[in-house]
């Protein structure tokens, strides 16, 4: 978790390092459980309002004259 934070702003990739952490960490204890399934619907429901956005700017490309 904290090699995740460090990264944040040191050059590595954070996004994956900081929920491994996480999951590591959600085995033992219950408030990195929540947490993690917190991450995760945000996660979920950013890329389902992402593929909405996708779907009606291709849509309204298609129907441009």
């Amino acid at each position: 978790m904290l090699i995740g934070i460090a990264m944040i702003v040191l050059p590595g990739p954070a996004v994956v390092v900081i929920p491994a952490g996480l999951a590591i960490l959600a085995t033992e204890f219950a408030w990195a459980k929540r947490l993690l399934h917190r991450i995760r619907d945000g996660v979920k429901d950013g890329a389902e309002k992402l593929n909405l956005r996708m779907f009606f700017s291709r849509r309204n490309q298609d129907s441009a004259p």
